[in-house]
């Protein structure tokens, strides 16, 4: 493998810095907001999958009583 000096390493990182397409704060905002809601639905879901499933294990424990 061929060695790079420190000087050329880090002309070629900001060259590839240089080449990244930055979201804008209006993306960046948007991006956040569906993450939050989709957090709230997730975690929506499996309260509702968690009270079911504790139901049905209470039921079937409760059959040999």
């Amino acid at each position: 493998m061929a060695k790079t000096n420190p000087v050329e390493f880090f002309q070629q990182v900001r060259a590839e810095a240089r080449k990244v397409t930055w979201p804008t704060r209006r993306e960046t905002l948007i991006t956040t907001a569906m993450v939050f809601v989709m957090v709230v639905l997730a975690s929506l879901f499996f309260l509702v999958a968690d009270q079911i499933l504790s139901f049905a294990v209470a039921q079937i424990l409760q059959i040999g009583r």
